[in-house]
């Protein structure tokens, strides 16, 4: 078979004055008629000579577009033959089975393709568009990072350019930073922990995974705090750990009997500053947790995400500290205390998991950010870490104060807030009528940041009314008039 109009074929679909080379085009045409069958298998194409005298180009043009079809298999060359259209439909046609026909649960939902796991995910996702601004919860303010003193200690490790900076990381995590965590929970946080137990992550949605893929089975339970933060219901139901809401009162999580009636594989905790409410876990808390996990061979994960930031007390010591069972994996993260772009974490691990999560982690994720790792590691050794965390305490505590004054002074006694004394943001209660979600979609359009505190809550029954307000990435001068904003939108949705 031969093909007599092929140069007219491409002259038609071929614009010399798009600016794009001609060569990727003529490439394009061909694929693209392969693929529809316009030109059909066994079709035999002129030679790339005869081809760009018709079309008068270089032949230089047109062999560089025919090299590159052969290359992907869409052309064929047979020797003394010449050039031809490649057969590349599959030997058998797949049957399309009539699930695949009517449609599944994923595609009527509206993600096509989807599977009814990703389906919910996406639908009760929490993460937001926006991660700057008033008043966004969780954020610290990034433009107050030493940005000069990490240049500086970047740039030394590039001048020595070591190979093993630049490669895959070591099982666990770089090592000199490793040290330097173990060395600063042992005498910030009360850790009791060796370097070996230390195992550098992406943050805390990593640590949850590489946790619930080694410990946990499919189907297990995992209790969490209701509220709690949405990262980690997300994570757990993506692994098909199913997450069981524990209310939390003044003391922290209150486990009930009907509850203790069926351990969990999981216990997930954010005992030292709940969020998003603020309240810390009592001591009595603290041992019937630790000793029911020990009970039921429970694993407990303690998120510590915040806890350096305390305003009117000395940081409050881990669970993980009191723990004399080995059921604890003790979670942190450098995202609030450095600059979430970061994205270095780690998890803390009982020794007896050590070597067995270092491997797994190795081989789940191929671990990398050695060279970063190792500037983080130097800002801690160096002493610039403990600088930064003191400076930025006074400098949140400040700007909580301003918002707490601007509450006051808009609702006076008629609102209540918590989280008063630590973390980046503070919880502010509604009246039972009031649409936080409304009122935090109002806010939006008029260009302030909140959370609504329904949305943290697993069962709407029991779901408190809230905006969640961070005041840690909100200069100074602006958070007065981005409250005066936010508190006239809350008086539009209160209740009569």
């Amino acid at each position: 078979m031969r093909i007599a109009s092929l140069p007219d074929f491409l002259l038609q679909r071929i614009d010399r004055a798009s600016g794009g080379p001609v060569n990727r085009q003529i490439y394009q045409v061909l694929r693209a008629a392969t693929l529809s069958h316009q030109l059909p298998a066994g079709l035999q194409l002129p030679s790339s000579r005869e081809l760009a005298r018709e079309l008068a180009m270089s032949r230089n043009t047109v062999t560089h577009a025919y090299e590159q079809l052969i290359a992907e298999g869409y052309l064929e060359t047979r020797t003394g033959a010449g050039t031809f259209i490649a057969d590349t439909v599959p030997d058998q046609i797949v049957e399309v089975s009539q699930s695949s026909r009517s449609g599944n649960g994923s595609d009527q939902a509206g993600h096509v393709g989807l599977s009814n796991r990703g389906t919910q995910l996406i639908q009760r996702a929490g993460v937001s568009t926006l991660q700057w601004g008033a008043f966004m919860p969780g954020v610290p303010d990034v433009t107050q990072f030493p940005n000069k003193v990490w240049s500086r200690l970047q740039n030394k490790h590039w001048r020595r350019s070591r190979a093993e900076l630049l490669t895959y990381g070591q099982s666990g995590g770089y090592l000199p930073l490793r040290e330097a965590i173990a060395e600063y929970l042992r005498v910030a946080r009360s850790v009791n922990c060796r370097t070996g137990q230390v195992i550098i992550t992406t943050g805390i949605h990593q640590s949850i995974d590489l946790a619930a893929k080694l410990l946990g089975e499919h189907g297990d339970r995992a209790w969490v705090e209701e509220p709690c933060y949405w990262g980690t219901r997300s994570v757990c139901q993506s692994l098909g750990i199913k997450p069981v809401p524990i209310p939390v009162d003044a003391e922290g999580m209150q486990v009930l009997q009907t509850d203790r009636s069926r351990p969990p594989r999981f216990i997930f905790v954010t005992p030292s500053h709940q969020y998003p409410l603020g309240t810390v876990m009592s001591l009595s808390r603290r041992r019937l947790l630790l000793e029911y996990a020990a009970a039921h061979k429970a694993w407990v994960m303690e998120d510590d995400y915040d806890s350096e930031f305390r305003y009117g007390s000395r940081p409050l010591a881990s669970l993980q500290g009191l723990d004399t069972h080995e059921r604890v994996l003790y979670m942190g993260t450098f995202s609030k205390t450095t600059f979430p772009g970061l994205r270095i974490g780690f998890l803390v691990v009982p020794e007896a998991l050590s070597e067995a999560f270092a491997t797994g982690h190795s081989e789940l994720y191929r671990g990398g950010q050695v060279f970063t790792q190792a500037i983080l590691a130097d800002f801690m050794t160096e002493g610039y870490f403990a600088s930064h965390i003191r400076r930025m305490r006074v400098l949140y505590g400040e700007r909580l104060r301003l918002l707490q004054q601007a509450v006051g002074r808009h609702f006076g006694d008629a609102i209540d807030f918590s989280d008063g004394d630590a973390g980046l943001h503070l919880a502010l209660h509604l009246p039972p009528g009031c649409d936080d979600r409304a009122i935090s979609r109002k806010a939006l359009a008029a260009g302030i940041i909140t959370r609504p505190l329904s949305g943290y809550y697993m069962q709407a029954a029991a779901a408190r009314r809230g905006l969640m307000l961070g005041y840690a990435c909100v200069p100074d001068q602006q958070i007065a008039p981005a409250f005066d904003k936010l508190a006239a939108i809350i008086r539009k949705h209160w209740p009569a």
